[in-house]
């Protein structure tokens, strides 16, 4: 049989095998067009909707990162939320109590509680407050905010209400600054039962214990102590031990302490405890002086104005019984500046007439270096090689002295740099030639009525001594260490000597215990009254 041509065969398995393939195709496009527009949604909802949960779960990753006292600083913490409404809260008690609406003011009380117990077991567990444990307390709040406002607590008023009880809490806060200033003076005047029992026992030793007395007979009159020669230093003070510290801590720092000589002067109460104290220790070599201030017979009202004005009747009433005078703060108040041991500073000359030169440190300072060395610096003619301060967080002549009166602006310089007692060399005959202790009786005779000054000796000692003070490189007197808990290290153990100025003495309880160390260790601990008297 002949075959037909081809353009005569039937194309049947052609044209089925070309429909497979076009439909193959057609799902294929189909296919893809609907997985681009899948995947694009897919696309949008991981920009989109994911966004707010990563950020979410960012936010919630740095949340747990911060201790109560950061979210609370934060403006989208709850714990800040629920803080802020609980002192909205507590004010609306105190105007539903003056309304006498007791019932919103007891739910508000318990609410109050709840979130405070909320806030505290955040703070100890060192986690902060999810959104399910602040949502019933916020909620709860809320509500009750809205219930006091709705029954007319308006913010009218509310701060009427609030002005009124800030006003009460300003005049609690005032007082209680005020007594706790007196607490804090009387802390700094009083004894600790440790120094009083040391000298009671010191004191029966004085007493019962002739050859003491018969010791001190006989140093009474060394001819060291009127020898220009050596290194004279005076202290003026009824403190025993802290009297100790300084001769401890100036004779351990010493190159040559057996050229050393102490004057100590102190009250009749004090003067066989000190006898009894230096007498029985060992100093190096240095020669320790104890005088009684009762024996200086020319120290009279006659003499001394200042001795005057200390026992008038005006001055002990002002300062022992004036204390319930809330107008005048109780520093100014103060029974230490009507002691006369306080004022020996300005006799200097007349108590060692021999002498030519000498170091003055106050019974609360600590040496650190030798101090011979400043027995040879030039003051340039000058009377009192000190300190200046106008450089630390002290003050000019301003702020001392009353610049309103006339014999004080007409005299003095307002920005004239102050300097500090505490550690000064005065060079005597400079003293005697210029007559500054009749400078002195001068401006006390005038500050009668407390008119230039109200307290202290310093501001009489920058009218006596102006114009004739030598400024010192600081790093021989640094102060504070008795009230600032800032004072740079660097500066401490560059300082010859430190200055714990203020009421935070390191022998009381009301110290900084940061700087006590700094004295404690020449305390001569080995005593055995110290021992003794450790436990009371």
């Amino acid at each position: 049989m002949r075959r037909r041509a081809a353009d005569y065969r039937r194309p049947v398995r052609r044209r089925l095998s070309c429909w497979i393939w076009s439909l193959l195709g057609i799902f294929s496009i189909v296919g893809f067009v609907l997985f681009v527009v899948h995947h694009h949604h897919d696309h949008e909802d991981h920009v989109e909707q994911p966004v707010s949960e990563r950020d979410s779960r960012n936010e919630h990753v740095v949340h747990e990162r911060m201790n109560l006292t950061q979210e609370m600083l934060s403006v989208n913490s709850y714990a800040r939320q629920i803080a802020e409404q609980t002192t909205l809260a507590k004010a609306y008690i105190i105007i539903a109590k003056e309304h006498n609406n007791l019932h919103l003011a007891w739910e508000l009380s318990t609410t109050i509680r709840s979130c405070q117990l909320l806030l505290s077991k955040a703070a100890m567990r060192d986690e902060p407050i999810s959104l399910d444990e602040a949502e019933p307390n916020i909620r709860s709040l809320s509500s009750l905010i809205l219930k006091a406002q709705d029954a007319h607590y308006d913010i009218a008023t509310t701060m009427m209400t609030m002005k009124s009880h800030i006003q009460a809490l300003e005049e609690r806060a005032n007082a209680a600054s005020v007594q706790s200033m007196m607490f804090g003076q009387l802390t700094a005047e009083s004894l600790p039962k440790n120094l009083h029992c040391l000298e009671m026992k010191l004191m029966a030793d004085w007493l019962t214990k002739k050859s003491l007395q018969d010791f001190a007979d006989e140093r009474r009159n060394s001819p060291r102590l009127v020898d220009n020669n050596l290194y004279h230093f005076c202290i003026f003070s009824d403190n025993l031990l802290a009297v100790s510290v300084v001769i401890n801590s100036t004779v351990a720092n010493a190159d040559h302490p057996k050229q050393l000589v102490f004057h100590i002067v102190t009250d009749s109460i004090h003067y066989g405890v000190m006898l009894a104290w230096f007498l029985n220790n060992d100093f190096k070599g240095s020669t320790v002086e104890v005088q009684n201030i009762d024996n200086f017979t020319w120290l009279n009202s006659s003499y001394s104005p200042a001795v005057k004005q200390l026992m008038s009747t005006d001055s002990r009433k002002y300062y022992f019984d004036g204390s319930q005078d809330t107008s005048v703060e109780p520093k100014f108040r103060n029974p230490k500046y009507i002691y006369l041991l306080n004022h020996l500073r300005f006799y200097i000359p007349e108590i060692y007439p021999q002498l030519e030169k000498i170091v003055f440190l106050d019974d609360d300072v600590v040496v650190q270096k030798d101090l011979t060395p400043l027995f040879s610096l030039d003051l340039h003619g000058n009377v009192n090689g000190a300190v200046e301060t106008c450089l630390e967080a002290f003050h000019r002549y301003y702020k001392y002295l009353n610049f309103s009166n006339p014999l004080i602006s007409s005299k003095f310089d307002p920005q004239a740099c102050g300097w500090a007692f505490g550690m000064n060399v005065f060079d005597l005959i400079a003293w005697r030639k210029a007559s500054v202790t009749s400078r002195y009786h001068y401006w006390i005779e005038q500050n009668a009525d407390r008119a230039i000054w109200k307290l202290g000796t310093l501001p009489p000692g920058l009218l006596a001594f102006y114009g004739m003070t030598e400024p010192l490189d600081r790093r021989w007197h640094v102060l504070g260490l008795g009230y600032d808990v800032n004072v740079d290290n660097r500066l401490i153990e560059s300082a010859a000597v430190i200055h714990f100025n203020g009421n935070m003495k390191p022998w009381l309880k009301l110290r900084i215990n940061r700087y006590r160390p700094l004295w404690e260790r020449y305390v001569n601990q080995t005593h055995p009254h110290l021992q003794d008297c450790a436990t009371h």
